[in-house]
This record gives structure tokens, C-alpha cells and sequence, in this order.
């Protein structure tokens, strides 16, 4: 099976962002994308929005960017859109949340949406697909090909436990303490073919493992390979799917910073001939559940030493190693966003704070909506 995978000359970027839909009053999850997403769709050809599209329940919806430079013209981007969003929404009473999951809605409770995709993959997958109540936020980088995009990829596995760390945001789950940074990120990866990809030699090894899942019939397209981190042919990117809903758009788009900058350093090391050799599967399997969770005060395994530091130690030193890079793509602001997540709290972190202060869950919800009204840490 021969995939093509489009050319890209540059490291563009594309933002989609999974939103839960509440209550403006109670913050209970409410079944309204359909509506909210024929009325913005309406002045579209098609009735279809080009950058708002339905997630698996209906009181999810995801917004997109269209093909990006730099993260400040994805965030203007997804600031544009959610603001029809908002509009739609607060018609109807109810305002937009983004984190990892809802802090007490039940997925059982959910109405599954229109799209015939979803209803098939709910027949497929049963249980596991129907507790994904989640959100998540995905990162499209663009590469020049596929043989290349492999090679990325597998340098960047060994930041995946960083991203998962920095964005956690969903320590709640159908009303109970998870006791993690991210539950999200553990339900998701029921799925068959969700977490961490496999260690991929080249572009013709994907070829070979994307042909004899589809001839075998287990899936019946690309599409339905869920990794923490895939390449996207179509598109000619590298998609970054590991994070949590961050809570504003501005931690949003400073994590689609630090991919893009990851990314153009490891073009550039493969250049030079100095790209590290792929971490041990082992050694990221185990950080993925480090970060999954303790977040950001999590103590990951060094793959060269095999010893542990702390997450906080691991993402300064890498922001200072992309330093020159930064500054070529004009990313320094991003990358100073990073480092605030490490000031401020992750989501997780700032939610739990709350309810450690006697906030209840729907405080918890009310809040979210704020901050991401404010797209700014809104301190209770």
C-alpha cells in the first residue's frame, strides 16, 4: 500500500480544540451542538462551518484553524471562531468550557451526534467509546515528507510526557477526584489503536502497518489510528495529539508553540546529522504515566541516565535549548507561555485549588467558563 504524503516547505501550523457545552446556570453538560452548529454553518456553503465541526456527543464541539505561520495567528484564528461560538451559545443559555474532561458529567448520559462515523465507531468499540467524555487539543505541524515526518516523530515521543504534563486538566472525572493530572488522557487510550505509536523504522514500515490494519479489515482508514502522535499524510504534517483542553486559548496556543519549535529544531538536527537517537519505548511508557499522574510535579526518567528529574528542570532546559530556535521562527512569546504554566498551575492544578477552598464541582465549571471568556488565569 503506497501512501503520498503532501509537501511542505515550511513548519505551519494548524490548532483543533475539543469544547464541552454547559448550562450557563447549573454548568450541566448540554446536548446542543446540532443547533449551535446549523446556525453557525448557515452563511457556509453547505450549511457547514469550515471551523466549528461536531465531536463524538453532542455537547461537545471542536473549532479549528485554518493553516497557520506563527501561534498568534492560530490564536487569532481560534478566537474568531469561538466568539461565534459564544454568540450561538449564549442565545440558548449556555456558555463553553475547555478542559480535559467535565468535572461531573456522566458519558452514559450523552447523546451521540449525528455524524454516521460516530455511531459506527460506538457499534465497534462499545464500552471504551462510550465513556469519551473528554477533550483534547491537537497540534498539526507541517514537515517536507513522510520518511522525515517518521523520523520526528519518533525524537518527538520523548517530549510527549512533557505535553501531557503542561496541559493536564482533567483531574475530575463523573464527579470523583481521578487522583490524576490527566484521566483524560488514560481514558482515551483504551482505544485500540490510541497511545503511544509504535517505533516506526520509515515511511515504508508505516506503510506496511497501515496496509495490514486496513487489509485486514481492523480499521478501514488512516483516520481511525488514534496515536499520541501521528503523521498526517493528507495534510503533509505531524500531529501532535497528546494534550488535555487547556483552559484558555493563550495555554492553547503556547503549547502549539513549543511543538512547532520542537519541531523545526529536529529538522534542523537531522540536517546537521546531530538528531538524538529514539528514546526507549519503556522509558516513554512509564513517563506517560508519570505525567498522566503528577503533571507538572511529576519526576520523569532521564533516557540517557535513567534517573529521575523533575518535570519543572526537564521543560526549562528545554526551552533554553530552543532558544536560537525560537528566535528564527519568532516563537520566544510562546515559549515564555510555557514557562508561566509552570508558575500559575496547570488546569488540574487550579481546579483542584478550588475545591480545596470549598468551591464545589459546579464552582468548578462556572470558573472554567470565566477563564476561558477572560483567556487569562482568573484566580478564585
Amino acid at each position: 500500500m503506497t501512501i503520498d504524503f503532501t509537501f511542505n516547505n515550511r513548519p505551519t501550523i494548524g490548532v483543533e480544540l475539543e469544547l464541552h457545552l454547559v448550562d450557563a446556570e447549573t454548568g450541566d453538560l448540554v446536548s446542543a451542538s446540532n443547533e449551535l452548529l446549523a446556525e453557525m454553518g448557515s452563511a457556509h456553503e453547505g450549511g457547514e462551518h469550515p471551523k466549528a465541526k461536531h465531536e463524538l456527543f453532542q455537547s461537545t464541539v471542536e473549532i479549528i484553524t485554518g493553516v497557520c505561520e506563527t501561534p498568534a495567528q492560530a490564536h487569532a484564528d481560534l478566537s474568531a471562531t469561538l466568539a461565534e461560538l459564544r454568540t450561538a451559545a449564549a442565545k440558548r443559555g449556555i456558555k463553553v468550557i475547555s478542559s480535559g474532561t467535565h468535572p461531573f458529567g456522566i458519558a452514559r448520559d450523552q447523546d451521540i451526534s449525528p455524524k454516521q462515523r460516530y455511531h459506527e465507531l460506538v457499534e465497534a468499540m462499545q464500552w471504551p467509546a462510550r465513556r469519551l467524555l473528554i477533550c483534547g487539543q491537537h497540534v498539526h505541524v507541517g514537515v517536507r515528507d513522510g520518511e522525515r515526518a517518521i523520523t520526528i516523530i519518533n525524537e518527538m515521543v520523548r517530549h510527549l510526557p512533557l505535553f501531557l504534563a503542561l496541559s493536564s486538566s482533567s483531574p475530575y472525572f463523573e464527579g470523583e477526584d481521578s487522583g490524576l493530572a490527566s484521566a483524560r488522557s488514560k481514558v482515551f487510550e483504551s482505544l485500540p489503536t490510541a497511545g503511544l505509536p509504535p517505533q516506526i523504522a520509515g515511511w515504508t514500515d508505516f506503510e506496511l502497518f497501515m496496509s495490514t490494519l486496513i487489509d485486514s479489515e481492523c480499521i478501514t482508514s488512516i483516520r481511525e489510528v488514534w496515536w499520541d502522535i501521528r503523521p498526517h499524510p493528507e495534510f503533509g504534517t505531524i500531529e501532535f495529539r497528546m494534550c488535555d483542553a487547556p483552559h484558555t486559548l493563550r495555554e492553547a496556543t503556547a503549547l502549539a508553540g513549543l511543538a512547532q519549535t520542537l519541531v523545526a529544531w529536529a529538522d534542523a538536527q537531522i540536517e546537521l546529522g546531530q538528531l538524538p537517537p529514539p528514546p526507549k519505548e519503556w522509558t516513554v511508557r512509564e513517563n506517560r504515566w508519570l505525567a498522566a499522574r503528577y503533571g507538572i510535579d511529576a519526576q520523569l526518567i532521564e533516557d540517557e541516565t535513567h534517573m529521575r528529574r523533575p518535570v519543572r528542570e526537564l521543560v526549562c532546559e528545554l526551552i533554553e535549548q530552543l532558544g536560537p530556535t525560537a528566535v528564527a521562527l519568532g516563537t520566544e512569546r510562546e515559549l515564555e507561555g510555557v514557562l508561566a504554566i509552570l508558575d500559575h498551575g496547570t488546569g488540574s492544578i487550579r481546579q483542584r485549588r478550588l475545591v480545596e477552598g470549598g468551591a464545589s464541582l459546579h464552582d468548578v465549571v462556572h470558573h472554567l467558563a470565566l477563564e476561558l471568556l477572560d483567556d487569562s488565569i482568573v484566580w478564585a
